[in-house]
């Protein structure tokens, strides 16, 4: 099963959000943990490419049925205004949501195409747009093999984000950030700097801000990186998720034949 990467890392950081942790020492499935805003959203892009239907209206389908996740304000008032149109955010919502283009598409200028595509029905800001980009992008170029020099290099030269920092550099100081330009670079360090996938979670987390955003994206790369995750992370979030979501990402990985 591919494509749970961010899931996984929304679930796990979805405790820390308002309760940050500036360790990589925690439980990984702590008390309460759950699905939230990431995963429906990112599910309904899963969900929009595995049917061919438009990424606007499946996100406002799936956020208007999984109500109460901790959607943002300005994707609350897209949900309810009639006309739907972009509100210019250059939130991270954009790029929490995008790591299904980053797998569903077999070159890099149609993984940048459809991630513009699936940021701009909400996050037509250019920095919405360009953190959906650098986030779809990183994991084409790792589940196509690059290496992390190249994907970092390209993330830097291409949209111009600072990756050369550690996270140890940026954990003393980071506080919450909604922006892609503050959460982005955050997350594909954490995945640079990361051994493994669990490890790249961790670290994501550990720095934290708005840490479910972080290990969402994150844990997209991770995994298009590392390669399967470890089955008992697994089996962890599937027990989170109700079946109807869990029939979406199974869809989605037999349209791809994963």
């Amino acid at each position: 099963m591919k494509c749970i990467g961010g899931i996984t890392g929304d679930i796990i950081g979805s405790i820390y959000e308002w309760n940050n942790i500036k360790t990589i020492e925690f439980q990984l499935f702590g008390n309460d943990v759950d699905f939230t805003d990431d995963s429906v959203l990112t599910l309904a892009t899963m969900d929009a490419i595995t049917k061919e239907i438009p990424y606007g209206k499946n996100y406002y389908d799936f956020a208007t049925k999984y109500t109460g996740r901790g959607y943002g304000g300005g994707f609350t008032s897209w949900l309810y205004n009639a006309d739907m149109k972009s509100y210019n955010s250059w939130g991270n919502g954009s790029a929490m949501r995008v790591s299904p283009v980053g797998w569903a598409f077999n070159t890099l200028e149609t993984v940048l195409h459809e991630s513009l595509r699936s940021a701009q029905v909400t996050h037509n800001h250019p920095e919405g747009i360009k953190g959906a980009q650098a986030t779809a992008s990183a994991i084409f170029l790792a589940r196509t093999g690059k290496s992390k020099e190249y994907i970092k290099d390209y993330v830097e030269n291409t949209f111009g984000y600072d990756l050369h920092r550690t996270c140890d550099e940026i954990r003393p100081t980071y506080e919450f950030r909604a922006g892609c330009q503050e959460t982005v670079p955050e997350a594909i360090i954490s995945f640079i700097d990361s051994t493994d996938f669990e490890s790249s979670i961790r670290l994501a987390i550990s720095l934290g801000g708005d840490s479910d955003t972080l290990a969402c994206i994150t844990g997209s790369i991770a995994e298009a990186f590392y390669g399967d995750i470890p089955t008992n992370i697994v089996n962890d979030v599937l027990k989170i998720l109700p079946n109807e979501l869990i029939d979406v990402i199974q869809k989605f990985n037999e349209k791809l034949n994963y």
